[in-house]
């Protein structure tokens, strides 16, 4: 892949170029904590008020007097909505404390030799460009729902879907018996994603069987919630995962919107946040050795035996979790950069 240079997708004034951004994501209780910091918070309204009073009283008191009362007052409150971060972005970049990776994040040997890890280490604020895509279990979930739906819904009318040489008891059943409602898979009264997927065979003998078990793998791999997941390796040996927290100021909030929107295939991503924490190398099965010689549990012991055990299961990918050599990203916001149209030919002038 080819390096290109990266500069600061901020709001440049004078001879450079402004640059607008598309926010998906933008935590704004995070980013006015920071802001909070640096320049003491950010003004969202003001309110001046001008005021005199002339008071003249002529005889006695109860008989005439004259109150003359002049006043003004503006009152302005402004919405920074997405302006808002951009204005985090440029003071955390004049005080040195954003950097800038998405050259670096390019090269596979930047992420195994540990020089990215020792220019941004856990805790450092960074920003970084790269292709990712959405992910969401839930929103497989429902898709998978929706396609064994149709499929039901197809073979209730008759029409053959070129899946009757495969069924759940291997005799071909009708429609209406395998569109059964599958079983709770753990737990009396409690729901799982994959209970929204009835039974059903449907083309190429996918059946409701096979997508449980793949949303149950999803669930795992990946906590149900929005996921932004970036390669910035062309390899793919790399990922960079940031869980986007709900309530947080969405572009939209409904997956189902956000996948309709965006889609599923990888488009360039912006995610400034904090590094949350690196992939562990060795990722061995731990000896889950806790017990003290007179029979009590070390409870310090267990503790980083189950965190050990979990580093294990991280490694494999079956867990949520940071595996090697890539790095969670606690993002701030998620954007994406409105492309300029370079063919615009200029008017021409008299």
């Amino acid at each position: 892949m080819e390096k290109v240079g990266y500069s600061s997708p901020s709001f440049y004034s004078g001879s450079r170029k402004l640059i607008l951004r598309e926010f998906l994501y933008v935590d704004t209780d995070k980013v006015r904590a920071m802001l909070a910091q640096l320049d003491g918070g950010v003004p969202e309204e003001s309110r001046e008020t001008n005021s005199s009073q002339k008071k003249n009283t002529v005889g006695p008191r109860s008989m005439a007097q004259h109150l003359q009362l002049t006043g003004s007052e503006t009152y302005t409150q402004k919405s920074l909505g997405d302006a808002i971060f951009p204005t985090l972005e440029e003071a955390l970049e004049s005080e040195g404390l954003l950097r800038d990776i998405s050259n670096e994040a390019m090269d596979l040997s930047e992420w195994t030799s540990g020089n990215l890890k020792s220019i941004a280490p856990p805790g450092s604020l960074v920003r970084i460009t790269a292709n990712g895509s959405l992910f969401d279990t839930r929103y497989s979930a429902s898709v998978f729902a929706a396609f064994s739906s149709v499929a039901i819904g197809l073979q209730g009318i008759g029409v053959d879907l070129g899946s009757s040489q495969k069924s759940s008891s291997g005799k071909g059943k009708p429609a209406q018996q395998k569109a059964r409602s599958p079983k709770r898979s753990s737990g009396e009264g409690e729901r799982q994603l994959e209970d929204s997927i009835p039974d059903f065979i449907g083309p190429g003998g996918v059946d409701g069987d096979s997508l449980r078990a793949i949303t149950r793998i999803a669930r795992g791999v990946f906590a149900p919630g929005l996921n932004i997941n970036l390669s910035p390796v062309e390899s793919g040996e790399v990922l960079i995962g940031s869980r986007l927290q709900e309530g947080r100021q969405y572009l939209d909030s409904e997956p189902d919107i956000l996948f309709a929107r965006y889609g599923t295939e990888p488009q360039e991503w912006t995610v400034v946040g904090s590094v949350g924490s690196y992939g562990p190398e060795n990722t061995d099965m731990p000896d889950l050795d806790f017990m003290r010689p007179n029979g009590a549990v070390n409870r310090g012991a267990f503790a980083e035996g189950i965190n050990a055990l979990m580093k294990h299961l991280g490694g494999l990918g079956f867990v949520d979790l940071p595996q090697y050599p890539g790095f969670s990203l606690i993002p701030f916001a998620v954007y994406r950069a409105i492309p300029r149209n370079s063919n615009m030919l200029a008017l021409p002038t008299q």
